[in-house]
């Protein structure tokens, strides 16, 4: 997937991000914008989507494993759902290897034919894949300016897509409406389902702690979006 007069591009599984898989340690909380001047916590905000979408398109290299290490540990009296989620996710880098946590995304992702958890917003809407939730998402892709990469083949539905084109937006200086309605539209109803699914299924061991992530920063975003006029 390409943006029309960009250089940007989204992902999915197997879609491309903005940065090839060896430099996932630009997605961290902490990156700089890929666009304009946004204020500090825009860049939060585009930072963190990124991050989900690096950590649900492919299993972490060692760089972006390195990286979430370095994330700060909470304090006493810290009680915040998202920095104990921080938290949890930098001990969880810490704990475990490279290459567990690679077979541990290949039983959770991709599977001998699918894997324990499916990531497409049709398959949570509708039970199947590619239905009249992708065909909507396309539309207001391509309203967006986004084009389809030829050499993909993987729906454009998937959360890491999905984080990838908000955090695109944020960056791009898109108005909040805009973001919101397409939070909304495309991901509000089913993806806190997914990360709860994430959450207990029966291989996520690192994983546990990136969707206890997604669910406390799509928590405050749903918050976030809900004080918008």
């Amino acid at each position: 997937m390409k943006r029309n007069n960009k250089t940007e591009s989204m992902t999915t599984a197997a879609l491309e991000l903005n940065l090839e898989p060896s430099d996932q340690t630009a997605m961290m909380p902490d990156a700089q914008p890929v666009g304009g001047e946004i204020d500090e916590e825009q860049v939060y905000r585009a930072s963190a989507y990124s991050l989900l979408a690096a950590l649900l398109r492919a299993s972490p290299d060692r760089g972006l494993l390195d990286h979430l290490c370095q994330l700060s540990p909470v304090t006493d009296g810290d009680n915040d759902d998202l920095l104990l989620a921080m938290s949890t996710l930098a001990l969880s880098a810490r704990n475990h290897r490279e290459e567990e946590i690679k077979d541990e995304y290949h039983n959770l992702f991709i599977g001998l034919g699918k894997g324990e958890v499916v990531p497409y917003a049709s398959w949570y809407l509708t039970g199947f894949m590619m239905e009249q939730p992708l065909s909507d998402l396309r539309d207001d892709l391509r309203a967006l300016g986004f084009e389809r990469n030829a050499d993909i083949h993987e729906p454009e539905d998937h959360a890491a897509a999905l984080c990838e084109v908000v955090s695109i937006m944020i960056n791009d200086n898109a108005g909040l409406p805009r973001q919101k309605k397409f939070f909304e539209t495309h991901m509000q109803a089913w993806i806190g389902r997914f990360f709860e699914d994430l959450a207990s299924a029966k291989s996520a061991v690192f994983y546990k702690s990136v969707a206890r992530f997604g669910a406390a920063f799509i928590e405050l975003e749903q918050t976030y979006f809900s004080m918008q006029s």
